[in-house]
């Protein structure tokens, strides 16, 4: 394994869940951490906790919605870092219910955030790993994808857009750019925030409360894929709980 010390990385959603906990540990090792989230005071809680523990960090109120919004937080990190080396494109919504309750807000809030998010982080990092000549991009997906099971059908359509778009863009990406998809299963996080329909909202967070692994879990298979030497990409890993089935 490759040292990450002093790699300037990038990560959206970093504000809770799998994003903090990658960030938390990805500056325990040594890398400069540029977070994004939409809401300020977490990522001000989370740095904190960062420089604490003497970690490198900045961060800046990153609505993944909004092109210029990811464009702002790669610049952030080149003017603070002088570099890019990855971007973890982690931020993502999940507020699944039935097709038949017409949730429509629901379904654009996901294309949103989930696929568009993604591709406006994709955007943003390109142009400076070319002129680079190195990088590395990594999107959060999700084992949604894998299993289709009621109930997901938009959720799920999304991340699988994101891992067509990943296995497009690291064919076309030549022998300087490393692209992963990570696939994390049930994962303790805030998942059931954003979903509006109280029966599944109550559902997904028993089914999490039973089996959901710490998001220390995915943040220790994004650490692994970034540490591998240059020459070794990683392009998917599932992470799942034992007990998901």
């Amino acid at each position: 394994m490759m040292s990450i010390e002093d790699k300037v990385v990038v990560i959206t959603g970093a504000s809770s869940g799998i994003g903090r906990a990658t960030a938390k540990l990805l500056a325990e090792r040594g890398a400069f951490v540029v977070l994004g989230a939409r809401r300020l005071e977490p990522l001000q809680v989370v740095a904190d906790e960062i420089l604490a523990s003497n970690g490198r960090v900045a961060f800046k109120a990153t609505d993944v919605r909004k092109r210029a919004d990811l464009e702002a937080l790669v610049s952030l990190a080149v003017e603070k870092g002088g570099k890019l080396d990855v971007i973890v494109n982690n931020a993502g919504v999940g507020p699944i219910s039935r097709f038949d309750e017409l949730r429509v807000d629901d379904w654009d809030l996901m294309i949103d955030v989930n696929l568009k998010g993604t591709l406006y982080g994709i955007a943003a990092s390109l142009p400076v790993f070319a002129r680079q000549g190195f990088g590395h991009v990594i999107n959060v997906v999700s084992t949604a994808g894998l299993k289709i099971v009621p109930t997901m059908g938009v959720y799920a359509a999304t991340k699988n857009a994101v891992r067509t778009a990943t296995e497009a863009l690291r064919q076309e990406a030549g022998p300087n750019l490393r692209v992963t998809e990570i696939s994390p299963g049930m994962t303790a996080t805030n998942f059931g925030d954003s979903i509006t329909d109280p029966v599944m909202k109550k559902k997904i967070e028993d089914d999490l409360g039973a089996i959901a692994m710490p998001a220390e879990a995915i943040a220790r298979g994004i650490l692994f894929a970034i540490e591998q030497p240059p020459a070794v990409d990683v392009g998917s890993i599932v992470i799942r709980p034992t007990a998901q089935g």
